[in-house]
């Protein structure tokens, strides 16, 4: 069940505790033995391992050192206590340090094997609870991903469908339109939810790196390598890896990356053994990989072992009718986050949102409202509290400001504030110009919160 799970025993006895390494490396365990405890402090300190197994009575150190160092070092550890000088006592004082278990000799192997298991199943639900517990399931159960939107119902149709499908998936779409939200509501609505969902950007890390991050390193395998490490794969084995990016990975470490979809093994960088992973692959890529084929920049046979179910995720310029929905997703998001008191935003400035093209996407539109809930006075965000790159109001002609097909409200803002501009601020002047009284004039800023500099 936990096969290659990583095993320490410590045992001054050299013949009970080579007996005991022997019987677990026969269960696919992968065992070291040490009749050293020191030494077997050091090892913990230098390995990642699963499980310590340790005497209590030994020469230099006690197990109860063991364990306390073991859970000051490496707390996620398992430690099990085995002894021939049981008592009620040093089993409660075990148990209050920490250890996962207290076995009193003579004991049956069956009995060790059982305690073994039970105790990598405890890590291994501790470990769920760091990688996965972390973010609540419901929260990507679709409602990070908003659209009402023919194309995004349409993605949120097809991640129903894969529920149950275990296939690699490759999601399409340019940069900040939420490729990894839907990676995650693939994953956390699979039958893989309770298994780790574990994310790599692949042009975060040095191409150096990336395989030894993907794969794992055993200790002195390259400079640096001071600890033996496992990869993303193996952590990710019976979940989901999402390789961001993957058309930025040089193509000698897409051959390997093939090597692994094909036969389920990896192999740490300067080990020679050969680890089984069941890992569900999910990239994602803001590149046309069919041009970077062609280019020979990305292998044409992990193409077609990654795009098995391609997903694109449409850019926000092509569906702004989700945008008032994204709107007001923000801002109850914000207001739950900073407890500000904006309520609303005003018709105006969602038109100015609508209107514009997003080549940063949903994550560029929610830069947009945080900044301007920061900023804002408003209890209703205003036009003038939305700030986008490119032309003001005041620098843009009438006629660009027509082709906008503004509503005559906004028309009318747009033109006080042209005014009020081109006469520096005097109102009576302005007032004349309009063709209004100045308490009209004082009105009307009030209303569209007018702040000419």
């Amino acid at each position: 069940m936990f096969a290659h799970s990583k095993l320490l025993i410590v045992d001054d006895d050299q013949d009970m505790g080579q007996l005991l390494a022997d019987f677990l490396a026969k269960q696919n365990f992968d065992v070291v033995f040490t009749t050293n405890p020191m030494e077997a402090i050091e090892e913990v300190r230098e390995e990642d391992f699963d499980l310590v197994i340790t005497d209590l009575r030994m020469d230099g150190a006690t197990g109860m050192d063991v364990l306390r160092q073991v859970k000051r070092i490496k707390p996620s550890t398992s430690v099990i206590i085995i002894t021939a000088f049981g008592s009620v006592e040093s089993a409660v004082e075990a148990i209050q340090e920490g250890a996962f278990f207290y076995i009193s000799k003579p004991f049956k192997m069956r009995e060790i094997l059982i305690t073994v298991n039970m105790a990598l199943e405890k890590r291994r639900l501790e470990q769920e609870n760091t990688l996965l517990r972390q973010e609540v399931h419901r929260k990507y159960h679709f409602d990070q991903i908003i659209g009402k939107s023919k194309p995004m119902l349409e993605i949120f149709e097809l991640i129903k469908t894969l529920s149950n499908n275990t296939s690699n998936v490759m999601i399409y779409g340019d940069s900040g339109t939420g490729k990894e939200l839907v990676a995650k509501a693939i994953h956390y609505n699979s039958t893989r939810r309770d298994r780790p969902f574990v994310p790599i950007n692949c042009t975060a890390i040095p191409e150096g790196l990336l395989e030894s991050e993907l794969f794992g390193h055993v200790r002195g395998s390259f400079t640096g390598a001071v600890t033996t490490k496992k990869g993303l794969f193996e952590r990710a084995s019976d979940g989901t890896l999402f390789l961001d990016e993957i058309g930025d990975m040089g193509v000698g470490l897409q051959g390997k990356l093939l090597r692994v979809l094909q036969d389920k093994m990896i192999r740490p960088v300067g080990s020679t053994t050969a680890i089984h992973v069941n890992t569900r692959i999910i990239a994602a890529t803001n590149k046309n990989l069919e041009e970077e084929i062609k280019a020979k920049r990305f292998r044409e046979d992990l193409f077609y072992r990654l795009n098995v179910i391609p997903i694109q995720l449409p850019p926000l310029r092509e569906h702004p009718e989700d945008i008032p929905l994204l709107v007001e997703h923000f801002l109850t998001k914000f207001s739950k986050e900073m407890g500000s008191h904006v309520q609303g935003i005003a018709r105006d400035a969602l038109n100015k949102l609508v209107r514009y093209s997003w080549p940063g996407n949903v994550r560029e539109l929610e830069n947009v409202i945080e900044r301007a809930f920061v900023l804002t006075k408003n209890i209703i965000l205003q036009v003038d509290d939305i700030y986008l790159p490119g032309k003001s109001d005041a620098e843009e002609s009438m006629e660009e400001v027509m082709q906008r097909h503004p509503s005559l409200e906004e028309l009318e803002r747009v033109y006080i504030k042209r005014i009020l501009r081109e006469t520096n601020g005097r109102k009576e002047m302005a007032a004349n110009i309009l063709g209004i009284d100045r308490r009209t004039l004082y009105r009307k800023e009030r209303k569209y919160q007018l702040r000419v500099e």
